[in-house]
C-alpha cells in the first residue's frame, strides 16, 4: 500500500461522532466485485452486526469508515480443499487470511477429525481467525472401525458402524464425505462401500469430495468410479484438485477429460472440481511405496522391508512405476519436511540420496525413500503437471480455486507455496499477467461458486443480509512471491480482510482478532 493510501486508511478509521451512526463499518468508494461474475462497479459497502447491511449507494454513516478508492472490495474467499484439522492449535491461520481466505473446508482426502461436534466446540473455545467447515473423512472412519485390518471389505457390522460415524458427523454439521483413495486404508476399499457411506451424507444434503484413485494416465477409470458413487448414492460429487499428474505419460489429455466431465453432467450428474494453480503436488513420501508394503502401520512396514525377498519385490514395483510414468528417476520429488533430519528439507530425492548414501543411483534413491518412511515418513513436493493442462482446467466454469494446504508454520520446512499464494497467484498471474480469466470470474470461482456447491448459506456474495466476510485488494499489486525454493512469503496486495464483520487484516497489518467460527451445512 502506498504511503498516501495508508495515511488515508488511518484517517478513515477515526471513529465518527455518535450522531447518524447507522452501521458498524462502511467501506467507501471501492470497486465492488459481488462474487456472482457480474461486472465490477463503483460503490460502498456497509456492515452491521456481522452482516452486510447495504451495498452500492445508501444514506447513513458508520462508526468506522474506510476509504478504499482504487481497490477491489469482494466477498471473502472460500477454500474448499484444505488440510487444516489443526486449526485450533494454529488459530491465526495467517497464511490463509493474508491471501484473502475467510472460510476453509477441511477434512479432505479422506482424513478428518472423527468427532465433528468436539472439533467445532474446540474451535469455538479457542477462537480462530477464519471460519471453518469440515467434511468427514472415509479413511478416518474406516480406520476407526476396522483397525489395522484393511485389505478386505468391511463386515456387515463394520459397515453399519462406519455409516453410524458418518451419520453422527453429518448431524454435527459436516458438509459431506471425503475420500482419499490413494491413501491407507481407503486404497483397499471397494466402490460399493463408498456408495453406502455416501448415501448417509446425501440424506443430509452433503457432498461427496474425492481424491480419486488415479490422477495420471489411468484417470478415466478413477472418474468412472466417482460417477458410480454419485449415481449410486444420488449425491453431488466434487473432484478434488483436478489434474493430470504423474509425468509426461499423462500430459496433453485435458480436452479429453473436460469432454468426459461434460458428458457426465449431461447425463444428470452434479459434478464439479477444484484446483490449485501449480504444476506440483504435495503429499507423503509413502505415496511412492507399494500399498502392500504399508498396510498395518510402521512396525509391519519395517518388518516387510527387512525381508530381502519382499523388499526386492517392492523395489521392482517402484522401478516399474517410474518406467510406466516415463520418469528416469525421483528427481521430480523434493523433500519438504523430514523431522528426524531437517538437513534434507528442500533437497530432491537424488540430492538427498547423494547426501545420505553417497550415491544418487536409482537403487540408492529407492533405499532412501524406504528409509525415510521407516523413520517416520516425510512430506514431499512432486513436480509432475503440465502447465497447458492446468490452464485448460482452470478456465472451466465449474472449477473452484482451492489450495490443498494446511495452516503453515512460518519458516518451518520447505512446503508447497500454494499454502501462501494460491489465491493471490490466480489474481496476479492468471488474471493480470496472462489475462486467462477476468477478475470477476476469478473472484466468482473463489466465492459464490464454492458457497453454492458446498451449501455454505449466506456466503460468497456482496449481498444485503449475507455474512460480512470481505476482502479488499489492489488488482495491480496482488500476487505471490512464494516459490518452491523459497515458499515462506505471505501474499501481497491485500490491504484489509474482514471476517464476520471484524477486521483481521487492517491496512496490511495482521490483527489479534479471532472472529472465525464453525460453519455447518446449510447454516
Amino acid at each position: 500500500m502506498t504511503r498516501l493510501l495508508r495515511l488515508a486508511a488511518v484517517i478513515a478509521l477515526v471513529p465518527l461522532a455518535a450522531s447518524g451512526q447507522e452501521y458498524d463499518l462502511v467501506l467507501r468508494g471501492g470497486r465492488l466485485i459481488d462474487g456472482t461474475g457480474a461486472a465490477a462497479h463503483a460503490g460502498d459497502v456497509a456492515v452491521r452486526d456481522g452482516r452486510i447491511a447495504a451495498v452500492g449507494t445508501f444514506a447513513g454513516r458508520g462508526k468506522t469508515e474506510l476509504m478504499v478508492e482504487g481497490r477491489v472490495v469482494a466477498p471473502g474467499f472460500i477454500d474448499v480443499h484444505t488440510h487444516a484439522e489443526d486449526v485450533a492449535e494454529l488459530p491465526a491461520a495467517e497464511n490463509f487470511i493474508r491471501m484473502g481466505v475467510t472460510t476453509i473446508v477441511t477434512g479432505n482426502c479422506g482424513g478428518s477429525k472423527l468427532d465433528v461436534a468436539a472439533f467445532f466446540a474446540e474451535i469455538e473455545r479457542t477462537g480462530v481467525s477464519l471460519n471453518v467447515a469440515t467434511l468427514i473423512g472415509h479413511n478416518t472412519v474406516r480406520g476407526q472401525v476396522m483397525g489395522g485390518s484393511f485389505r478386505r471389505p468391511p463386515t456387515k457390522e463394520e459397515l453399519a458402524a462406519m455409516c453410524g460415524l458418518v451419520e453422527r458427523a453429518m448431524k454435527a454439521g459436516a458438509v459431506g464425505l471425503s475420500t482419499g483413495l490413494i491413501y491407507l486404508p481407503g486404497t483397499f476399499s471397494k466402490t460399493d462401500e463408498i456408495v453406502e457411506l455416501a448415501k448417509v451424507a446425501a440424506a443430509h444434503g452433503g457432498i461427496y469430495a474425492s481424491h480419486m484413485r488415479h490422477e495420471n494416465a489411468q484417470i478415466v477409470s478413477a472418474l468412472e468410479e466417482v460417477a458410480a458413487v454419485a449415481r449410486g448414492a444420488h449425491i453431488r460429487a466434487e473432484i478434488s484438485h483436478i489434474k493430470l499428474g504423474g509425468g509426461p505419460v499423462a500430459w496433453g489429455r485435458a480436452d479429453e477429460i473436460i469432454a468426459w466431465l461434460e458428458r457426465a453432467r449431461a447425463s444428470g450428474l452434479d459434478l464439479t472440481q477444484d484446483q490449485y494453480v501449480y504444476t506440483a503436488s504435495q503429499t507423503g513420501i509413502s505415496s511412492r511405496i507399494p500399498d502392500e508394503a504399508l498396510e498395518g502401520g510402521a512396525q509391519l512396514f519395517r518388518q516387510r522391508i527387512g525381508d530381502p525377498a519382499r523388499k526386492a519385490r517392492f523395489v521392482d514395483d517402484m522401478k516399474s512405476t517410474l518406467k510406466k510414468n516415463q520418469q528416469p528417476d525421483y528427481g521430480f520429488a523434493v523433500i519438504s519436511d523430514f523431522p528426524p533430519d531437517r538437513r534434507l528439507n528442500g533437497k530432491s530425492i537424488p540430492q538427498a540420496a547423494k547426501f545420505v548414501r553417497g550415491s544418487d543411483s536409482i537403487d540408492d534413491q529407492i533405499e532412501l525413500i524406504l528409509d525415510l518412511e521407516a523413520r517416520g515418513g516425510a512430506d514431499a513436493v512432486f513436480h509432475g503437471v503440465d502447465e497447458n493442462d492446468l490452464q485448460k482446467f482452470l478456465v472451466q466454469p465449474l472449477t473452484m480455486i482451492a489450495s490443498d494446504s494446511g495452516v503453515r508454520r512460518f519458516r518451518h520446512g520447505v512446503p508447497h507455496p500454494r499454502g501462501y499464494g494460491n489465491n493471490a497467484r490466480v489474481l496476479g498471474h492468471y488474471v493480470r499477467e496472462l489475462k486467462l480469466l477476468s477478475l470477476e470470474d476469478a473472484v466468482r470461482k473463489m466465492t459464490s461458486l464454492p458457497a453454492q456447491i458446498f451449501k455454505l448459506k449466506n456466503r460468497g456474495e456482496l449481498r444485503t443480509g449475507f455474512v460480512a466476510d470481505l476482502v479488499i485488494f489492489d488488482p495491480e499489486t496482488v500476487g505471490s512471491a512464494a516459490t518452491f525454493d523459497d515458499p515462506h512469503h505471505y501474499a501481497t496486495g491485500f490491504s484489509d480482510v474482514i471476517v464476520n464483520g471484524t477486521p483481521v487484516i487492517r491496512a496490511g497489518e495482521f490483527m489479534a482478532a479471532r472472529p472465525g467460527r464453525p460453519v455447518r451445512l446449510n447454516e
